[in-house]
């Protein structure tokens, strides 16, 4: 599964923006997007590096309560079994 994950704008130079999420900065390109559509505190989504679309800031909000509640899911099925103690005498 491929997946677009949001980040903000911090920095634009031309085609090149640096972005932050959650405290993970990453330099991104903006050739999928139109020139100029792009400005410092946007949000974008991001793919393989690539800026692939502009977003709200709720819209960022709503896709990483998303994708934390994936990651709560998948730790939940990781999880080992929980281990009970079984008395003496008791079956």
């Amino acid at each position: 599964m491929c997946l677009g994950i949001p980040m903000q704008v911090r920095s634009v130079e031309g085609f090149r923006a640096r972005c932050e999420a959650r405290g993970i900065e990453r330099d991104v390109s903006l050739f999928m997007l139109p020139e100029g559509s792009v400005a410092i505190g946007d949000f974008v989504v991001v793919h393989v590096g690539y800026a692939i679309q502009t977003i709200s800031e709720q819209e960022s909000r709503s896709a990483w309560e998303i994708y934390d509640a994936m990651l709560a899911a998948e730790d939940a099925l990781e999880a080992p079994p929980a281990v009970t103690a079984v008395g003496v005498g008791e079956s």
